[in-house]
């Protein structure tokens, strides 16, 4: 599936100069949530290391966040390899299904480099738009206008010589980023629709460690809009689920020394709560496992590829982490596009229920550092 277009050179140099003309200092008057905000460093660092390893590839993520010289811990690397490979497997599936035919929205998003990967792999959605903190799109905008190997996939996937670009906010024809709080329905509605959000075309939304920093109330009205507005659609949500163990205490206490709030973690109780928050609220059907279960479903070979890269001396520690977070996918099919077959269908390879002395767990999450103890 092609979703690129040529563009001629003078074009280019034209949004160039958009480009360089628009350079100004970041700044953010916001300095609510900070904690919350700080996550994004969290999962960026994280990812940036476990590429780094060769758990999978990311040729952009360079380019957003700098090495750091602290190793992350086996465990939280596989974590990631399974948080990014599960949210992958179903995105792909949806482009596939749609056909290209449809758009996406990284509710969120953070740093996130799912849009070039797209573009290098010709699966783009019609637009893909980006939601986050003001201060969060601040910088990812800059890191856009500075490096030239992210501004140049953007470039090429423009048909005309201008685009919207500003300090909280890029439009192109496939890209969009948009700074905006989720808990502000009426502005967050007011500028997608400002940048062109199609609600008749199909949509998918992404969400990864994010309704959790919201109350359930305000996560459930979000869900109410999206489901409202958009007659076929697919949300795929990331989160922590089965917290009312012990194990999920030390992983609250550790937040809550960084001044972070689970603010929303009623719904992550179970698989049914979180199945619960999308079937009372207007969608279809749903679906979730915890990454556990997820893991043992990718790919095996590739999975004993990356449980080569380094040893793992805890493995109860690696099980537990992936029993506290789930991926949960809901959808609402009005052109029958057949979307309940989008799944994991993969045999799965078992895996033992251990468990870990807290004392050990306390001391794994307080050196971390990541958000996959903690985000």
């Amino acid at each position: 599936m092609h979703c690129g277009r040529d563009v001629s050179a003078e074009r280019d140099v034209n949004i160039l100069r958009v480009f360089m003309a628009s350079k100004q200092p970041i700044t953010d008057s916001d300095t609510a949530d900070e904690a919350v905000r700080s996550t994004c460093d969290d999962a960026s660092i994280c990812k940036r290391f476990a590429t780094s390893k060769g758990y999978w590839t990311d040729l952009y993520i360079q380019y957003f966040v700098r090495q750091t010289g602290e190793r992350k811990a086996p465990e939280i690397n596989r974590g990631y390899y399974g948080r990014v490979k599960g949210m992958n497997h179903l995105l792909d599936a949806f482009l596939k299904k749609t056909q290209c035919d449809c758009q996406v929205v990284n509710l969120g998003a953070g740093l996130d480099t799912t849009f070039w990967r797209l573009k290098e792999e010709n699966i783009m959605p019609k637009k893909f738009f980006e939601v986050d903190f003001p201060m969060i799109v601040a910088r990812k905008i800059h890191h856009i206008k500075t490096k030239p190997p992210l501004s140049k996939p953007l470039i090429e996937t423009h048909s005309t010589d201008s685009l919207l670009l500003d300090g909280h906010s890029l439009d192109s024809d496939r890209y969009c980023i948009i700074s905006a709080d989720l808990r502000d329905l009426p502005t967050l509605e007011d500028k997608l629709k400002k940048f062109q959000l199609n609600p008749d075309l199909p949509t998918l939304f992404l969400s990864e460690c994010v309704l959790v920093y919201m109350t359930p109330e305000q996560s459930s009205k979000l869900l109410h809009w999206i489901s409202d507005t958009f007659h076929t659609a697919m949300f795929v949500n990331y989160e922590q689920v089965n917290m009312d163990d012990r194990f999920a205490q030390v992983m609250i206490e550790n937040l809550q020394r960084r001044q972070c709030n689970l603010a929303g973690v009623d719904v992550c109780q179970s698989l049914d709560s979180q199945k619960e928050r999308f079937l009372s609220t207007g969608w279809e059907s749903v679906n979730a496992l915890d990454m556990m279960t997820v893991y043992s479903m990718l790919p095996q070979e590739d999975v004993a590829r990356i449980e080569g890269l380094e040893f793992l001396d805890e493995k109860e520690l690696l099980q537990q982490l992936l029993q506290h977070y789930c991926i949960c996918w809901a959808l609402k099919d009005k052109l029958n596009l057949g979307w309940w077959m989008i799944s994991y269908f993969l045999n799965p390879s078992p895996l033992k229920q251990c468990s870990l002395p807290l004392q050990l767990l306390s001391v794994f999450f307080q050196t971390t550092g990541s958000d996959e103890g903690g985000d």
